[in-house]
């Protein structure tokens, strides 16, 4: 039973490991597109 626990804990810890190696590494691109908004004047600060 402790061998059985001993791996699921393994297998774990080397899936957190490589999620986050995977993410450190993944070179995600920047949003290209343009944002506008209007926003009323009764919402600006005087």
């Amino acid at each position: 039973m402790s061998k059985i626990v001993l791996f699921l804990i393994a297998g774990l810890v080397l899936i957190v490991l490589g999620g986050g190696a995977f993410l450190a590494a993944w070179d995600i691109p920047a949003p290209t597109q343009r944002v506008e908004k209007v926003i009323p004047t009764d919402r600006l600060p005087r």
